[in-house]
């Protein structure tokens, strides 16, 4: 599948589009219409549970629930895994009180500009191509959990096996089209306008499998909350 050159990511002013997903852990369907005009929301539109990096961001998410809701604000995480493989995995990886949706389509990440970075034997058009040299130029820096910089698959395949997590055909499938995804974070007001984002997308992938900062995003949840 070609990449498209066209998705731009949704940016601070830009009203976000409804999404109805498949819920993993609960019953039914989430809307993000649901919150509009109820509640501000973090809508995080992760890779799917194959990527090690992803697995990380979800669990940091998790870990703010608390925080963001003593503000009233709500949290929704999204991934691309099919949702029978994701509800197995929370089952045996609990996170207390984890809103999530299934979105093996990648449907949401579309309708937020979020680019479907393409893999290609030399050229490279960030965001939407990139060679496979220049993505092993790439080095992920995790100090507490690799032993020092490494590029992509190499660090991707170290904490694979430090998690002790098995690729399954689910699993393969969702890679073998999405394996490039952008990924991102979106902080939604009560009437569903972007507040706040932080995406993999900007300078050349200079935030690729980073994080953004707890002070930063807890800074706008303050803000939204009032």
């Amino acid at each position: 599948m070609s990449a498209r050159s066209d998705l731009v990511p949704l940016q601070p002013g830009d009203r976000a589009p409804n999404l109805v997903l498949d819920a993993i852990t609960q019953e039914g369907k989430i809307a993000l219409d649901d919150f509009r005009g109820q509640k501000p929301v973090l809508v995080g539109l992760f890779r799917g549970l194959h990527c090690a990096f992803c697995r990380r961001h979800i669990a940091a998410q998790a870990r703010l629930d608390p925080e963001l809701r003593e503000k009233g604000v709500e949290s929704l995480t999204v991934v691309n895994t099919p949702i029978e493989r994701a509800r197995l995995y929370f089952r045996y990886h609990p996170m207390p009180n984890l809103l999530a949706a299934s979105d093996p389509e990648r449907a949401s990440h579309r309708a937020f500009g979020l680019p479907n970075l393409e893999f290609t034997q030399n050229e490279t058009n960030w965001p939407y191509k990139v060679s496979i040299a220049a993505a092993k130029d790439m080095r992920v820096v995790m100090p507490s959990e690799l032993p020092g910089p490494m590029d992509p698959f190499a660090a991707s395949e170290f904490l694979d096996k430090k998690d002790n997590y098995e690729v399954t055909e689910a699993d393969e499938q969702m890679m073998a089209t999405g394996h490039g995804q952008l990924i991102g974070q979106f902080l939604l007001d009560r009437q569903g306008i972007v507040r706040w984002s932080f995406t993999e997308v900007p300078e050349g992938g200079r935030y690729m499998f980073g994080a953004p900062n707890p002070q930063e995003l807890m800074s706008a949840v303050s803000q939204v909350a009032q």
